[in-house]
């Protein structure tokens, strides 16, 4: 009773973000929005010390809750009225996993939404290199929503926000990629 109730809340914040469903697809078919996601549930803090991209045994990965959350993420977009999607994730195998279990399709393995979390230094530069990306891309997309699964670093540099694991922010941008407002989307509270 208790989750339901909890659920029936995250529904109706959600509702009053969002007026229609079709909304936030009409939004994401245009030329100056983008969908990031914060990876779904992979418990711990960083990574496990020597840890390679080339092998997922190394890295923090999704949980069981971190799956179910990708899939319900993915079921939700549809839901919204997002049928096509050009999905982009960072190379960490979190992230790939939570762009495959969005299912629409196949993602892209992009370098710029890798994790900067181990030198927090190059953020201003990786960003930088984001918002060319995200310009360009948006310029080439056609109709379809892009979507990029990234880490917290990256959105918070980005948009400035803190996010939860498996939650996503709505940003519209300028023609230079530059964040000019945003709306927080808290995926991960509809799971708990």
């Amino acid at each position: 009773m208790r989750w339901h109730a909890f659920f029936m809340g995250a529904v109706w914040l959600l509702a009053s973000v969002f007026a229609t469903a079709n909304e936030l697809s009409d939004k994401l078919k245009s030329a100056d929005h983008v969908l990031l996601m914060r990876h779904a549930l992979a418990p711990g803090v960083g990574d496990p010390a020597h840890y390679t991209l080339d092998d997922c045994k190394t890295q923090r990965n999704l949980n069981d809750e971190g799956r179910k959350q990708s899939q319900a993420a993915g079921q939700w977009l549809k839901q919204q009225g997002v049928t096509t999607a050009d999905v982009q994730s960072s190379a960490w195998c979190r992230c790939k996993d939570t762009a495959a279990l969005l299912g629409f399709g196949g993602f892209t393995v992009e370098p710029t939404l890798g994790s900067f979390f181990d030198e927090m230094h190059k953020g201003k530069a990786q960003n930088q290199k984001l918002e060319k990306f995200v310009a360009s891309r948006l310029k080439t997309k056609g109709s379809k929503a892009l979507i990029l699964v990234t880490h917290h670093v990256n959105i918070h540099e980005f948009t400035g926000e803190n996010i939860g694991s498996g939650d996503m922010v709505l940003a519209k941008v300028d023609a230079n990629g530059k964040v000019v407002s945003y709306t927080l989307i808290p995926i991960s509270r509809q799971r708990q």
